[in-house]
């Protein structure tokens, strides 16, 4: 029997350590205090690109360094613009593997004022295993999380491509970040950290599918981030077809756990709802949706369907997205609609990912005929 082909070893990245982790690592090679503070400022304020980049530093202690760690691990092999300048990063990763990372420019109609801001939408793992119906991350399974440092360096990727800092970071990209707790909780510290990257907390929002116990250790986490959650059915019997999380966590052991959230944070929820055609944009649902929404105090984003190949899934006409909109406005529930930037560019989680990954043979083409026959007749 021949044995499975090691995978290759994550290569350990200066971007996944924080400062104390440095300082010890700089004690055990034998080096000054001062040592640390130089090697945290060449990996994060200065984003060297290579140890060997860090010119202060002795030759020798570069050479010892080389020898274990390095700052880059990945590197982008797509760049694909729209219209509209939302553009979607494809980055390799060091197994040959591929994540989406998405920069979205700042939509006024959104937000209520004229802004310059970025928001980079950020992946946690490659795949996803929650299965979610209309969603192409996760139609080739699981792979892996991603490490602290991959989380991270996303960020530094972007950033140095299109000369623009990241002011917004959304992780709503490949993965569920709530099954990747411990690796997404570090790389936050490290994003919001003055000697890191220096994002602000409130501008930095988790979302789940709805994983109500790790919602509530979230709720736990000093740092001020915001939450959002992937609701897309407001009730168990439409949320359990689209979504099978529901089945383990229904909406009322959702809604404890939210309503444990609003007892230690002033922040909003916020819920995602993607409006699918004859799926789950009755106007029965928008009433239930306002109900929820309204008992805690949660603003609501409507996003039209964006199209996966091989899903069967299409958007509600944009009327009727208007008439699921305003039951809520009426009701007296904070909405909005973003008709999505990017829907020319396969601007769906993970949707770029699986074509590439496809073209390469790294995995089968995963033509999902079982999702197809789910929701017949719905």
């Amino acid at each position: 029997m021949t044995a499975a082909p090691l995978k290759p070893a994550a290569p350990l990245s200066l971007l996944g350590l924080t400062p104390p982790e440095i300082t010890s690592l700089m004690a055990e090679l034998g080096e000054p205090a001062f040592r640390a503070k130089q090697v945290i400022d060449w990996t994060f304020a200065k984003r060297a690109v290579s140890i060997e980049a860090m010119s202060n530093l002795s030759k020798g202690l570069r050479q010892t360094l080389t020898e274990k760690f390095v700052t880059r691990t990945m590197t982008i092999a797509t760049v694909t613009g729209s219209k509209d300048t939302t553009r979607k990063f494809l980055l390799k990763l060091h197994d040959g593997r591929f994540v989406e990372t998405v920069l979205i420019p700042a939509n006024p109609a959104l937000y209520g004022e004229a802004s310059d801001r970025h928001t980079l939408c950020v992946s946690s793992q490659v795949g996803c295993a929650y299965d979610c119906k209309f969603c192409a991350s996760g139609l080739a399974g699981f792979t892996r999380n991603l490490t602290t440092s991959e989380i991270v360096e996303q960020i530094v990727q972007v950033e140095a491509y299109s000369g623009e800092r990241m002011d917004n970071l959304v992780f709503m990209g490949m993965g569920e970040p709530l099954s990747n707790y411990s690796n997404v909780i570090k790389a936050i510290e490290i994003l919001n950290a003055e000697w890191g990257i220096g994002i602000g907390a409130r501008h930095m929002t988790v979302s789940t599918s709805g994983l109500a116990p790790q919602i509530k250790r979230l709720a736990d986490f000093p740092l001020q981030i915001r939450l959002a959650i992937s609701l897309h059915g407001a009730s168990d019997e439409v949320r359990n077809k689209i979504m099978p999380v529901n089945e383990k966590y229904n909406l009322d052991e959702l809604f404890e756990a939210l309503a444990y959230w609003r007892s230690k944070r002033k922040q909003h929820i916020t819920f995602e709802y993607i409006l699918i055609k004859d799926v789950n944009d009755g106007l029965d649902q928008a009433h239930r949706l306002a109900k929820r929404a309204k008992g805690l105090d949660a603003k609501v984003n409507l996003i039209p369907y964006n199209t996966v190949e091989g899903l069967p899934w299409v958007r509600p006409s944009e009327p009727h997205q208007d008439e699921f909109r305003d039951v809520l406005l009426n009701a007296g529930v904070k909405a909005t609609l973003r008709r999505e930037k990017g829907h020319d560019i396969a601007a769906a989680c993970g949707q770029l990912r699986l074509r590439q990954e496809t073209e390469l043979g790294i995995i089968e083409s995963p033509i999902p005929e079982k999702r197809i026959t789910i929701n017949a007749g719905a």
